[in-house]
């Protein structure tokens, strides 16, 4: 009984030290039910990666950095034993370091309170949770099957960007590749998106990768527009295109004419485009 009293301290001892060690990483990892194996920092907050960075650079900064804030260490930079990648410093423009995972520069998200929270998780469909992996073999997701409640399905690569559709009291209007019409705010500036939050979720913005294509004969740009959301909205002649969230198949048109600030889009040149109550 006394030889038990000596060796079970000298257990415990040990068992903590072997639980510290495995949070005493820079990155450590998580098992989620449904996102598999994710990095998280030493504490359990997930971690995240920006689709609009590349590789050693990070594209988030100012708004987009409040939300979603680079996560910093200093060197050694170390993972789990066993745990692949490759952890690395970036240099900031704003004169910070960041660590990237296999060069992809690492996020926490301000809406996660608590270890194990993913809610940032596909949130623009930019920002996703990363599972570890090799350097060669490490996968940044694309798009998503399944939009998020704040930002559109990404516009499919097959056909053009935009489309258009003939209504019977509207005339040509704008829509995506699908059917689904497209509205301007009458509250953004040219080159400006300010709907945001609620706004947002109900009328999400409409997202799509370069190259940006109309049909042959349709007058008028196409351009990407950064939110300070850290999202990349598609807009026409300057003003930013988006859903809403009340149409539910194509050729609706419910939101034209809300609150006298959310219109159907009338193809045009860019200097003959009307925005209605400008």
């Amino acid at each position: 009984m006394k030889r038990l009293l000596l060796v079970l301290p000298l257990f415990l001892a040990l068992a903590f030290l072997s639980a510290a060690a495995q949070t005493d990483t820079t990155v450590s990892t998580a098992e989620d039910p449904e996102l598999g194996t994710i990095l998280t920092d030493a504490e359990g907050m997930t971690l995240y990666l920006f689709t609009n960075d590349q590789p050693g650079v990070s594209n988030c900064y100012d708004q987009c950095a409040e939300n979603w804030p680079p996560f910093t260490a200093e060197e050694p930079l170390t993972l789990p034993d066993g745990v692949p990648g490759e952890l690395t410093l970036i240099e900031r423009t704003d004169g910070t370091q960041q660590v990237a995972y296999n060069d992809w520069p690492l996020y926490y998200w301000v809406n996660d309170t608590a270890p194990g929270d993913t809610t940032g998780h596909e949130v623009g469909d930019v920002w996703f949770v990363v599972n570890p992996a090799e350097p060669d073999e490490m996968v940044i997701p694309g798009s998503i099957v399944t939009a998020s409640p704040e930002a559109s399905p990404v516009a499919e690569s097959a056909g053009t960007t935009v489309s258009i559709a003939e209504d019977p009291d509207l005339g040509t209007i704008l829509t995506d590749p699908e059917g689904k019409t497209l509205y301007l705010f009458k509250n953004d500036e040219s080159g400006v998106s300010t709907c945001y939050d609620q706004c947002a979720e109900n009328w999400p913005p409409f997202t799509a990768e370069e190259p940006l294509t109309l049909p042959e004969g349709v007058p008028g740009e196409l351009t990407l527009v950064e939110r300070t959301d850290g999202i990349t909205i598609v807009a026409y002649n300057g003003w930013p295109l988006y859903y809403w969230v009340n149409d539910t198949g194509p050729g609706d048109t419910s939101g034209h004419g809300a609150n006298d600030v959310w219109f159907v889009v009338n193809p045009a040149e860019p200097g003959e485009m009307v925005v209605p109550g400008t």
